[in-house]
C-alpha cells in the first residue's frame, strides 16, 4: 500500500509521510516542504476523564539538531523550556484543532509536533497544523476535520503562497489562515497575521486568496484517510434527563435569565452563583449523585449560553445593555508613574491595563538562540494578567502560554510603527500590567502600549489601537456580530475576532472560534467593525490625551551620543585588554557599544556623563590636520 502522499500548492509540494514511526500513538504523519520535516502524533488516554472539561494538550518541539546546531548553556548543551516562539506554534496548532472535537469527547488527548529538519527556508508552523489535522483525522480519535492552512504574504502588489523567510522579509503582509469544509464551502476557523498597515479589503482580498489552496489541502487529505484512516471511537451518548431537567427549571424559573442581564461583571457574577447555589441546594436532597451535580452545573451553563445568545440574535440585546457595534466606556491616561521612561491606562469598560515603557541602551538588546531564530532583539512587548485582575486568588507564577501568547501579539501590532535603530538606538520594552480584566485584554493593552510609546517621546509615526469583535451563531446558522466583547460574550459566544492597527490600516489579527468556521461575510462584516471602532478608540481615548510623541524623552530615561569612528581604529577605542574602553566607563559611568563599522553608542543616565565620554573617544581618534 502506497505510503507517501505529494501535492503542489502554490509552487511548493507538500508531502505525507504515513511510515509507521511512532506505532503506538493513535495517529502519526510525517509531513514535509522543502527539507523541512515534521513528525506530529496524536494520542488518546482510554475512558473519559473526571473531569468536566475537555483535556487537550498540544506541544510544538523545536530540536536544535533540525537546524544542525548545538546551542544551549556550556554546562547543558541540549534543549530547555520551549521558546516564546515555539509556545506560539504550539498555541497556532491547538486554535486550528480545538474547535473541531465532539461536545461530548471528554478522554485526554495529546498532539505533539516536532521539527525534525530545519531548512531555513520554509517555516514549520504550517506543516505543524497540517501534519495535526492528518495525524488526527488517520487515528480513531474523534475529530471532525481535516482542516487546511496556509501562509500568504504580499511582495510588489502580489499574493504569495508559502513564502520563504527572505521573502517574508520583503513581504508588506504575513497571514497564516486555516480552516475547513461546511459543505461546499471553505469556512475559516483560525487566522494569526502581522502586516504593514495593509488597507482592510487587501486583508480580505489576502484570506479570499487562501480558500481555494486550503481547499485542495482539505480533499488532498481526505482521499488519504479513505484509504488509511482508522474507524472513529464511538461516542458514549447520555441518555436526557427528563426528570431531573424539569426540577432545576421549576427552581430556577427566569432568575438565571434576570442574573445575567445588567450592571457590572462583578453583580451578574454574584447574580448568576446566587441562581446555581439556589438550584444545587434545592436539588441537593432529591438528586444526591455527584453525576447529577455534574449534569446540573453543565446544564446551567448551556443555559447561559443559549440565554445570552437568543438575546442577541432574536432581540438585538447585550448582557449590559449596550447596542451591537456599541463600544464600552473609553479613558486614556499617560504619565502615571513618576520614575518610568513612559507610561500609560488605557480603560474599556471594566477593562483596565497599564503599560509602562522602559529605554534602554543599544547593549540591552535580547540576544535570542533558538533552532529558527538567532540574532538580537531590540524591541520588546511583555503582558502580566495577575490573577486579582478577575478577582481570583491564586499563586504568583511565571508567564503561561497565555500570557506570552498575548504579549507576542501586541508586539506584532505595534512593531510596524516602532522606529529604526538608526533613528532611534534605543532597546524598547513596554510591560503591560492588566489590572481589571472583563474582556480583550490583548488589545487594551496595545492601546496602552501607544500611550506609553507617545508619553516616553518614542518617535512613533501614529498610535495603533486595537479591539475584538465577538459572534453569536445559532444552530440555524442565523449570526450577529459584536464589537468591543467583554466576559459573558467570550465565554459564552462563537468568536474572538482581534483587530489591531492604525489610521492607515491593519497592523496584527488573530482569529480563535469555537464554531466550525467563519464565512467571508461574517469576517467581512467584523473586519469593518473593527475599523470603525479603531477610529473611535483613537478619537476618544488616544489622540485627546496625547496627539503625537512627546518632543523630549523623560528626564529618567539614558541619553545616547553616536559617535562615528574609522573601523582600522576601533582597536584605539578598546585598547589592549579592553582596558582604554573600561578606564572610560569607569571614569563617566557612560555605558558604550561598538559596532563593526565603527559606531560607537555612548549611554548614560545624565548627558554631561555622556557627553564626557564621547569627547573623549574623539579625542582617541582625532587627526591633526594642516
Amino acid at each position: 500500500m502506497e505510503n507517501r502522499f505529494a501535492i503542489t500548492i502554490g509552487n511548493k509540494e507538500i508531502s505525507f509521510d504515513l511510515k509507521d514511526l511512532a506505532s503506538q500513538a493513535n495517529g502519526s504523519t510525517l509531513v514535509q516542504m522543502g527539507d523541512t520535516v515534521m513528525i506530529v502524533v496524536s494520542l488518546m488516554a482510554q475512558g473519559k476523564n473526571d473531569k468536566n472539561y475537555f483535556p487537550l494538550m498540544v506541544d510544538y518541539e523545536e530540536k536544535f539538531y533540525a537546524a544542525g546546531k548545538i546551542l544551549g548553556s556550556r554546562f547543558m548543551r541540549r534543549e530547555g523550556k520551549p521558546s516564546d516562539e515555539a509556545i506560539i506554534t504550539a498555541r497556532l496548532i491547538d486554535r486550528t484543532i480545538r474547535p473541531l472535537f465532539p461536545k461530548n469527547f471528554q478522554n485526554e488527548t495529546q498532539v505533539v509536533a516536532t521539527c525534525l529538519s530545519w531548512d531555513t527556508e520554509n517555516d514549520p508552523d504550517v506543516l505543524g497544523i497540517l501534519g495535526a489535522s492528518l495525524s488526527l483525522a488517520l487515528s480513531n480519535i474523534p475529530w471532525q476535520g481535516p482542516v487546511g492552512a496556509v501562509r500568504v504574504g504580499r511582495i510588489e502588489n502580489k499574493f504569495v503562497i508559502n513564502p520563504t523567510y527572505s521573502e517574508r522579509e520583503k513581504s508588506d503582509l504575513d497571514l497564516l489562515v486555516a480552516g475547513m469544509k461546511d459543505g461546499n464551502n471553505i469556512v475559516v476557523n483560525m487566522i494569526e497575521a502581522s502586516a504593514n498597515e495593509v488597507k482592510d479589503e487587501i486583508f480580505e482580498q489576502a484570506i479570499q486568496e487562501a480558500l481555494p489552496h486550503m481547499q485542495a489541502l482539505i480533499e488532498f487529505q481526505e482521499r488519504i484517510v479513505a484509504s488509511h484512516g482508522k474507524q472513529k471511537i464511538a461516542l458514549e451518548t447520555e441518555e436526557p434527563q427528563v426528570d431531573l431537567i424539569k426540577a432545576i427549571g421549576e427552581v430556577m424559573g427566569t432568575k438565571l435569565q434576570e442574573a445575567l442581564f445588567g450592571g457590572t461583571k462583578l453583580e451578574r457574577a454574584e447574580r448568576e452563583r446566587a441562581v446555581k447555589d439556589e438550584v444545587f441546594s434545592a436539588l441537593e436532597e432529591a438528586y444526591p449523585d455527584p453525576g447529577a451535580r455534574s449534569f446540573i452545573a453543565t446544564f446551567l451553563e448551556e443555559e447561559a449560553e443559549r440565554l445570552i445568545h437568543e438575546a442577541a440574535i432574536q432581540e438585538g440585546k447585550r448582557v449590559d445593555g449596550r447596542a451591537l457595534d456599541e463600544i464600552r466606556e473609553l479613558v486614556g491616561e499617560v504619565a502615571i508613574l513618576p520614575r518610568t521612561h513612559g507610561s500609560g491606562i488605557f480603560q474599556r469598560g471594566e477593562t483596565r491595563a497599564l503599560s509602562i515603557l522602559t529605554l534602554g541602551a543599544p547593549g540591552d538588546y535580547r540576544i535570542m538562540e533558538g533552532m529558527e531564530l538567532n540574532g538580537k532583539k531590540r524591541f520588546m512587548h511583555h503582558y502580566n494578567f495577575p490573577a486579582y485582575s478577575v478577582g481570583e486568588i491564586k499563586p504568583m507564577r511565571g508567564p503561561g502560554r497565555r500570557e506570552i501568547g498575548h504579549g507576542m501579539l501586541a508586539e506584532k501590532a505595534l512593531l510596524p510603527l516602532i522606529p529604526s535603530f538608526e533613528d532611534f538606538p534605543y532597546t524598547i520594552r513596554i510591560v503591560t500590567e492588566i489590572l481589571s480584566s472583563n474582556g480583550s485584554t490583548s488589545m487594551a493593552s496595545v492601546c496602552a502600549s501607544s500611550l506609553a510609546l507617545m508619553d516616553a517621546g518614542v518617535p512613533i509615526a501614529r498610535p495603533v489601537v486595537g479591539i475584538s469583535c465577538g459572534l453569536m451563531m445559532s444552530k440555524e446558522k442565523e449570526w450577529k456580530v459584536l464589537t468591543d466583547i467583554q466576559g459573558p460574550e467570550d465565554q459564552h459566544g462563537d468568536m474572538d475576532f482581534k483587530v489591531a492597527g492604525t489610521t492607515e490600516g491593519i497592523t496584527a489579527v488573530q482569529l480563535d472560534v469555537k464554531v466550525s468556521g467563519l464565512t467571508m461575510d461574517i469576517m467581512q462584516e467584523a473586519i469593518k467593525r473593527a475599523s470603525k471602532a479603531r477610529h473611535t478608540i483613537l478619537e476618544k481615548a488616544i489622540l485627546p490625551v496625547l496627539s503625537s510623541p512627546r518632543s523630549d524623552l523623560s528626564v529618567h530615561a539614558p541619553r545616547i551620543i553616536t559617535v562615528h569612528v574609522p573601523r582600522e581604529k576601533i582597536g584605539m577605542v578598546i585598547g589592549s585588554g579592553g582596558k582604554t574602553i573600561n578606564r572610560i566607563i569607569e571614569e563617566t559611568g557612560a555605558a558604550i557599544d561598538i559596532e563593526d563599522d565603527g559606531t560607537i553608542f555612548i549611554s548614560a543616565p545624565q548627558k554631561d556623563s555622556a557627553e564626557r565620554a564621547a569627547e573623549t573617544v574623539r579625542n582617541l581618534v582625532r587627526e591633526a590636520k594642516e
